[in-house]
């Protein structure tokens, strides 16, 4: 399933004009907050798909039966463009453990790329909810690359992918690999360029966020 958030207007369609605005990009630190504020909504929904159990409360009035997320997940990002939305995934499952993966593309001398993966970490994820962060959902190469490394460390209970910006045929693709994955966009875009950046897009998200790096 795909949920698009911008396909329905709210508060994330004013982040992401912001987020593509040129001159509004030119604040690294309000780039950083709309991809952050992205990241909170997307937990808030996926909240609402996770197992519950019941508890026992103690108030200072009276004892109550309420209800708390079963088993915590684990939030995992590419490094380092999703830094920003997994902050804001974070910043809700505050109780959640973390992964990380450095997978990045590798350009050639005419800009096209392959993809790069030198470093994962991530607990066990074995029967638990599993959400991995990546804010640009291209060709979906890198995230196919990081996903499949990630279930090497088991088979969880639930697959959620959280972008801000995504192509239709990334999209697609993802659903092809991985059928058991619910996709939280913030906005589709139809076109992909032939060397496999997202039109209209937004750029670089990590260069955005983090300032432009040097190509080795």
């Amino acid at each position: 399933m795909v949920i698009e958030f911008s396909k329905h207007f709210s508060l994330v369609n004013a982040w992401i004009n912001e987020l593509r605005d040129v001159e509004v990009q030119k604040d690294r630190m309000r780039f950083r907050r709309n991809m952050e504020r992205i990241g909170e909504i997307a937990a808030y929904e996926i909240s609402k798909e996770l197992e519950t159990r019941e508890i026992n409360i103690q108030t200072p009035l009276d004892k109550i039966t309420s209800v708390e997320i079963a088993v915590q997940p684990v939030i995992t990002t590419i490094l380092r463009a999703g830094v920003p939305l997994f902050q804001g995934l974070l910043n809700y499952f505050d109780k959640a453990d973390a992964g990380f993966v450095a997978a990045y593309r590798k350009h050639d001398a005419n800009d096209y790329f392959s993809i790069k993966q030198d470093y994962l970490t991530c607990p066990d994820i074995e029967n638990r909810p599993l959400i991995v962060a990546d804010p640009m959902l291209a060709t979906g190469a890198s995230l196919i690359e990081a996903i499949k490394d990630l279930l090497t460390n088991g088979t969880p209970s639930q697959l959620h992918i959280v972008v801000a910006v995504a192509s239709e045929e990334g999209i697609n693709t993802i659903k092809s690999e991985f059928p058991q994955a619910k996709i939280w966009a913030g906005v589709i875009d139809k076109n992909l360029t032939d060397k496999g950046y997202i039109t209209p897009g937004l750029g670089d998200a990590g260069d955005l966020s983090f300032g432009q790096k040097l190509q080795r």
